[in-house]
């Protein structure tokens, strides 16, 4: 066996050809060997990373790239005495410099000693990924095609015909499953086999461009500019790229010689250059694939595209997306979910809260130790985590129409719409995800190519509505809105869309330049969600959830707690008015008088939250609970009126998020002055908003 796998029991393993199924490839150190840089490349979603962590294993490195937020991943094994030095560049459409892993995918390949590229492409989506493979073909440079998802073919009745594709793009292509590691032995064998002979001499354009191309390349030569990818660098100065313009540093007599090989092909209206190079690549594509893939009858295929006709349908799109999600927030708040959020509010809050002080008192505890572990502990961290039953019922049926399918087309949809405040439908995505938690929400911006699109998306993120303020609503609307629940959620949460939508339009105001986004999302087959797949999913979510309450607000209670109970000559009070916190909290109270919860309970609430919004409610439950036998239900009636619950969940909805969100903001804006604006316009809009609603709200309740 050529490849030497970890053996880490005496288990029997599958094997697919030579290549033990469930174990990496070995990095042992042979004295003497050669070595072969490898690039990874390759379309998002089309396996490159799996198979860069099949071929390395645990031998690799990750950082980022200098200067930007994306990953750079590198990692080493041995093949036949020779040592593979590989980099899994960042997954690209295209080497058009429109991102920042565009701009690194492509400079990394001209600037760097790349003995090979394996270019993964996705064999259920021949296509699509060959776009790419054909820019790579034009940098002359060794490559191999290694065609991916080879086993799905069948369960889509598709058949590719290996020999016709490699007569047709003239490299080695390779069938594997990077997934099941299947067929590796053969890819690693043809990377250390006949490398250096793999440059294609393709040609996909028509016979007046190529001409073209060929006078431009010349053109380059005799301004000595020959290089190896010289004929790309032609095919770049012909599409109007800039970068590589500047980089060249070309005489005005040469520009101008250039120029008129590029006004000889005349264009049609509204198309330029690019666009022309763009319908030339599809052209090739489109009958290469029509030669080499044999399709038969996809029952998958033709399924998807009738619930597409209905759910994509220009009348019925909005409609439907709407529906779902108050259907969503029906199950999520409704009868159901206010059903096991009680159950278990009143086993924490009651039963164990008046087992463990009966416990604590048959022990001996002290006063003060009881009252910590009853009214602290168990009553502010219970006060949140009966709230975790809807938590996993809001992200189980958002998982659900993610692994469905339907959550790219939700994308599709909101494309539109988000054009008017400057953004592509790519946007939605790190939206969306801000209503399960701002940080990933925040961290996933770096998908949008422009910075100024990156920004904008994060200044709007925040209003969009996390999972950790939905046990304010929820306690809020149980006390002054039961009957109408849904309807209030509803009410809370496209507030904050409509706040965020509103921010969108004002900084497209400031950032007025007319520049359009251009969004690329596959829309893959509608299939039936796994039961695995949920499980992991909803896990992740309601692990975090469970881990910073036992955590987080463990040790806020605690806190919260103890400035509440004693004064500043550390002695415990009967009345809280006397506590530490009440002193801290007057002083700060005023300024809400015109939201219309002028009060140090609610104003330190509020403070607390920025540590974790879910402390809001836990820190209402300690400072509302004090010495009384309410439960938190009739003590917040009897605080706030209904004016002032709308004001108070408004602004618990519109003010800085936690200090998680607060530091992942500052990470990604790398820009102090415009992250301090970023706190001070949140805050400014969350109380101006809150003190409107509380006006309007005084009319409409009639208190």
């Amino acid at each position: 066996m050529r490849l030497l796998p970890i053996l880490s029991d005496n288990k029997k393993t599958e094997k697919i050809g030579s290549y033990n199924k469930k174990k990496h490839y070995h990095l042992k150190n042979k004295k003497g060997a050669s070595s072969l840089n490898v690039a990874l490349v390759g379309n998002p979603n089309s396996g490159k990373s799996t198979l860069f962590n099949q071929l390395t294993g645990s031998h690799q490195h990750v950082g980022n790239w200098p200067g930007v937020t994306v990953e750079k991943k590198e990692g080493s094994l041995f093949h036949k005495n020779l040592k593979i030095n590989i980099v899994d560049l960042p997954g690209v459409y295209s080497l058009s410099p429109c991102s920042f892993e565009e701009i690194i995918t492509r400079n990394y390949l001209l600037e760097n000693k790349v003995d090979i590229i394996i270019n993964i492409v996705d064999a259920t989506n021949l296509e699509r990924n060959l776009y790419l493979t054909t820019q790579l073909l034009e940098l002359k440079k060794p490559l191999i095609v290694a065609l991916n998802m080879c086993d799905l073919l069948k369960s889509k009745n598709l058949k590719i015909e290996l020999e016709d594709l490699e007569k047709f793009i003239k490299v080695p292509v390779v069938p594997i499953s990077a997934s099941k590691a299947s067929n590796l032995e053969n890819l690693l064998d043809e990377v250390t086999g006949k490398y250096k002979a793999k440059i294609s001499n393709v040609n996909i354009f028509d016979g007046e461009t190529t001409k073209v191309l060929k006078n431009i390349e010349n053109c380059l030569i005799d301004s000595g500019k020959k290089e190896s990818h010289t004929s790309w660098l032609a095919l770049k100065i012909f599409e109007d790229d800039k970068l590589i313009e500047r980089k060249l540093q070309l005489s005005e007599k040469v520009l101008k010689k250039i120029n008129k090989f590029k006004d000889a092909i005349k264009l049609k209206e509204n198309v330029g250059r690019q666009t022309l190079v763009a319908m030339q690549r599809y052209g090739y594509l489109n009958r290469l694939c029509k030669s080499v893939v044999k399709k038969g009858e996809n029952k998958k295929a033709r399924i998807t595209d009738i619930l597409d006709d209905i759910l994509l349908n220009k009348f019925l799109a909005f409609p439907l997306f709407f529906l779902i999600i108050a259907l969503i927030f029906y199950i999520t708040f409704g009868p159901l979910g206010n059903f096991l959020k009680d159950i278990i509010n009143s086993f924490i809050c009651n039963d164990v809260g008046s087992a463990s002080y009966i416990f604590l008192n048959n022990l001996g505890a002290s006063n003060w130790c009881k009252l910590l572990i009853r009214d602290g502990i168990i009553q502010g961290v219970g006060s949140v985590v009966s709230f975790l039953p809807q938590i996993i019922l809001l992200f189980t049926l958002l998982s659900i129409l993610e692994d469905s399918g339907y959550m790219a087309r939700a994308a599709f949809i909101m494309d539109k719409p988000l054009k008017t405040i400057g953004l592509s439908g790519k946007a939605f995505v790190p939206l969306l995800m801000g209503f399960g938690c701002s940080v990933p929400a925040i961290l996933g911006t770096r998908i949008l190519e422009k910075d100024k699109d990156k920004k904008r998306t994060i200044f709007m993120i925040p209003f969009m509505s996390c999972s950790a303020k939905m046990p304010i609503y929820a306690m809020f609307i149980s006390v002054f809105f039961n009957e109408h629940r849904v309807l209030a959620i509803f009410s809370i949460y496209l507030i904050g869309i409509l706040v965020s939508i509103f921010t969108g339009l004002i900084l497209k105001k400031i950032n007025n330049k007319k520049e359009q986004s251009v969004f690329i999302m596959e829309l893959p087959d509608y299939k039936l969600p796994t039961a695995k797949n949920l499980f992991y999913h909803v896990f992740d979510k309601v692990r975090d959830f469970l881990e910073k309450a036992a955590t987080v607000l463990i040790g806020a209670s605690i806190v919260i707690w103890f400035l509440q109970s004693f004064s500043f000559s550390l002695k415990m009070v009967e009345d809280s008015s006397e506590s530490i916190l009440a002193f801290l909290g007057e002083k700060i109270a005023p300024i809400f008088n015109l939201c219309g919860f002028g009060n140090w309970k609610a104003s330190v609430s509020l403070i607390c939250g920025v540590i974790a919004k879910e402390s809001v409610i836990s820190t209402m439950a300690i400072l509302y609970n004090k010495n009384e036998g309410s439960s938190l239900h009739d003590l917040i009636m009897q605080n706030f009126t209904k004016a002032s619950a709308c004001s108070f969940m408004v602004f618990a909805l519109l003010y800085t998020p936690c200090m998680a969100a607060l530091s992942a903001i500052k990470k990604e804006l790398s820009n102090n002055k415009l992250f301090f604006l970023y706190v001070i316009y949140q805050l400014l809009v969350a109380w101006g908003i809150s003190a409107l609603v509380f006006s309007i709200s005084k009319v409409v309740f009639g208190c």
